[in-house]
């Protein structure tokens, strides 16, 4: 048998998310040019093409995602890809796939803010909108790479848990991350791990497009394939049709948030890195993940026991797993690329037990190493202070 050898290539973290889409099986694409996110786009008006697959550039933001939900019903994996004020844009649409139920993925490559701000520069401002974007309660998926190799991963990824849980995914990068050029190994298509969406079962005299099975997601028939069903932002039943019983639409914002918070195991990702016996735990995602991840290194040949946790799962918030790490550490930094967006999580889980401090930066530039190091040593001194 011929050994299949994995492809290596030196790669921009955009062309990454490009590649991995492709290998997800993504066919679709629609959206608009925006920095720093537009190589995503260029790529895939390529490649798609050559596989079968649809590329359109729409007029905006807006009709970019509805196209994307539009192309999702009839049954292709879809995508689209923005930043800053185009993924604002994006809410309502978003908000809609969220409560239709209908398989997506949103990259957004972060960058400085708010409004036009700086379109060259990397930050990590949109963490919260991510997660609260649109308006009412609904679970949302948000994945974030630290690295070009996590762009292709992660984006296939995005799209396997939009297909698990029939809903929307956001794939939360970086401009640094999208613009620098890594190493990355491609495996062979045949080892990748591809999640399709839930099909009813053959036969059936009458399909519910939104009844669901015991894992709280309702197979989902794509239009064309011999069943009429209704999709609206309305509160629905499980026919589809709108309804404003209350019994009914407290039961389907339930389940809702219920397929996705009952299944955290499969959806929740999370690297550790020297935090078994860590007094001092930096949290950090993204880029930043990459400076604090030298700076532990630097702090444990000081022989400082410090560790690193990088959420890959942004949201839903890996609370668990913060909670195990608060139970044995005595402070965790958390350095952001912004005035302090995800801190307030770790605090929340955290308590009045363990010290939670804050790096942030909103300059446009990324938070170095020794800035880190630094945090690391003024908590050792708290900790010598306190005895």
């Amino acid at each position: 048998m011929t050994e299949v050898i994995p492809l290596a290539r030196l790669m921009q973290g955009n062309e990454a998310v490009a590649e991995g889409a492709l290998a997800a099986g993504a066919r679709f694409f629609a959206g608009y040019p925006i920095t720093p996110s537009t190589e995503i786009a260029e790529i895939l008006a390529k490649k798609l093409p050559a596989v079968g697959g649809k590329f359109i550039q729409m007029e905006d933001e807006i009709s970019s995602m509805a196209a994307v939900i539009g192309a999702s019903l009839v049954g292709l994996k879809s995508l689209t890809a923005t930043s800053g004020p185009g993924f604002s844009l994006k809410q309502e649409n978003l908000g809609f796939a969220a409560l239709a139920e209908i398989p997506c993925v949103v990259v957004n490559v972060q960058r400085y803010g708010p409004s036009t701000g700086i379109p060259t520069a990397t930050a990590q401002g949109d963490i919260m909108q991510a997660r609260w974007g649109t308006h009412g309660d609904h679970p949302m998926i948000v994945l974030c790479p630290a690295s070009v190799q996590e762009s292709f991963t992660l984006t296939i990824q995005a799209f396997n848990l939009s297909e698990r849980f029939r809903t929307p995914v956001v794939l939360l990068s970086e401009e640094i991350i999208g613009h620098s050029r890594e190493r990355v190994v491609l495996p062979d298509l045949s080892e990748i791990k591809i999640i399709n969406r839930k099909k009813p079962p053959a036969g059936l005299d009458r399909y519910c497009p939104y009844q669901a099975d015991a894992d709280g997601v309702p197979p989902m028939a794509n239009f064309g394939e011999g069943y009429r069903y209704h999709v609206t932002g309305l509160i629905h039943d499980e026919s589809g049709g709108p309804t404003t019983d209350p019994k009914k639409a407290e039961s389907l914002i339930n389940r809702l948030n219920n397929k996705i918070m009952d299944h955290l195991d499969e959806i929740t990702m999370t690297e550790s890195l020297m935090t078994e016996d860590a007094e001092i735990i930096i949290f950090a995602y993204g880029a930043t993940a990459r400076s604090a991840k030298s700076a532990v290194k630097k702090a444990r040949e000081m022989g400082i026991k410090a560790g690193l946790f990088r959420p890959l799962t942004i949201w839903p918030f890996p609370a668990k797993e913060v909670a195990a790490l608060c139970a044995r550490a005595n402070a965790i930094i958390v350095p952001e690329l912004n005035l302090g967006q995800l801190i307030g999580e770790v605090e929340r889980v955290a308590g009045l037990d363990t010290r939670v401090t804050g790096i942030n930066r909103v300059s446009g530039e990324m938070i170095r190493p020794d800035e880190i190091l630094d945090a690391i040593k003024t908590e050792v001194k708290v900790k010598k202070h306190a005895k």
